[in-house]
């Protein structure tokens, strides 16, 4: 449990010495629930597949993340707040900033988080200059899946582990204070590590990563159309949830709800 505010310095000093916990969370709600158990909670653009049903994360607005991102902050005082970029709304540097500035003012965030590869790097490095922290994401990127063909696991090729260790010290000399390895080959994302001063955090990556990040609804058991390989189930809240609901709408059909003390007079 963490005893004050987590901050940019204190993420990067756990670098090879501290594991790091993050965790996504899309509302007030889930997020007084996490804030201050794990180091970075992630307003991620996942809440298009986890919550809203779709099929990827294409179709997140920055309206929709403006509006998540405030929602989060309303409950989070310890934890370090990370939020997506959509896909969209940083193709160019002047739309980078504009979209980037808004996040930063309408939003208590900390940092926000770009798909990227090395194509992103002047992006990144401008967002930097401009006092934004950025968390580089790369590997299996979600915003791609269509350019890729699906979700495709990144660096079994000698060539793309190169490329991915390339990406990654270019988007830390570009600024950025962080990367996030997701869908990589696990002995490929430990030498991206290995290579890096700024802290990696892993989502399908392998143990060698600086720190995991999972979708809450994932490791809680509430989304269960498919579990990906790098998925542990901490509870099986969707069961959990079904057992109480079915008790509530028994007590209401068999008047056991509300009781007398739950009744006013």
């Amino acid at each position: 449990m963490l005893d004050k505010k987590m901050t940019l310095n204190d993420l990067k000093a756990k670098k090879s010495k501290e594991k790091i916990v993050a965790i996504t969370a899309y509302d007030a709600l889930m997020a007084k629930i996490f804030d201050g158990e794990v180091d970075v909670i992630l307003v991620g653009d996942s809440l298009k597949m986890s919550f809203g049903g779709e099929d990827s994360t294409l179709g997140a607005s920055m309206e929709e993340m403006i509006y998540h991102s405030k929602a989060v902050s309303r409950g989070v005082n310890k934890s370090f707040l990370l939020a997506d970029m959509p896909f969209g709304s940083y193709a160019t540097k002047d739309m980078a900033l504009q979209n980037a500035l808004r996040f930063y003012k309408e939003c208590n965030i900390d940092a926000l988080k770009l798909e990227v590869g090395l194509e992103k790097e002047e992006i990144v490095r401008s967002l930097c200059d401009e006092g934004i922290a950025i968390m580089a994401h790369i590997g299996l990127k979600p915003q791609f899946m269509r350019f890729d063909g699906g979700f495709k696991i990144k660096g079994k090729e000698e060539h793309e582990a190169n490329e991915l260790i390339e990406t990654a010290i270019a988007m830390q000399d570009a600024g950025a204070f962080g990367i996030l390895c997701e869908g990589i080959s696990s002995s490929v994302a430990q030498k991206i590590t290995q290579a890096l001063r700024i802290p990696t955090i892993g989502i399908g990556a392998g143990v060698e990563c600086d720190g995991q990040i999972l979708v809450w609804s994932d490791v809680f058991g509430f989304f269960d159309e498919f579990q990906p390989k790098f998925v542990r189930h901490y509870c099986n809240g969707k069961i959990l949830l079904k057992e109480a609901i079915a008790k509530y709408a028994q007590d209401v059909k068999t008047k056991n709800f509300p009781s007398e003390q739950e009744s006013y007079k």
